[in-house]
């Protein structure tokens, strides 16, 4: 199954075993993440539910992207400026495409109004009395 995902501002495809450099993201080497922003989904021409599909990845480390120059000139002038970047990446292992997305379900909201019931019904029992 292969998966596009976007992240830095750019779209990737990957699959499970992928490695990939994206902008860099939060994160030590050896962490688990998982790349929430899927734009398609889909395995052998067919296309899934992209909503349902979770991408998984793993750091594998921080580094630096190749040196770009930066090199600005006038002519006729004698203005020359050099200067050099090197843009942070994270190099990610992709783990797994797919899977239902698991989200943290809240309290049941049946179990909480019952027990403010009870107490609110006590009193009201008392001053019966």
């Amino acid at each position: 199954m292969f998966a596009i995902v976007r992240t830095g501002g750019k779209q990737y495809r990957v699959a499970a075993g992928d490695k990939i450099a994206v902008e860099k993201l939060a994160g030590e080497a050896g962490d688990k993440i998982t790349l929430g922003d899927v734009l398609l989904a889909g395995s052998d021409g067919s296309i899934a539910d992209a909503a349902k599909v979770l991408v998984s990845a793993e750091i594998i480390a921080q580094a630096k992207s190749e040196k770009v120059i930066v090199f600005k000139k006038r002519r006729r002038h004698n203005y020359r400026r050099k200067n050099g970047h090197r843009q942070q990446m994270t190099l990610l292992r992709i783990l797994a495409v797919g899977g239902e997305e698991k989200k943290a379900s809240a309290p049941k909201k049946d179990a909480a109004p019952k027990a403010a019931a009870a107490p609110s019904e006590a009193p009201a029992a008392a001053a019966a009395e």
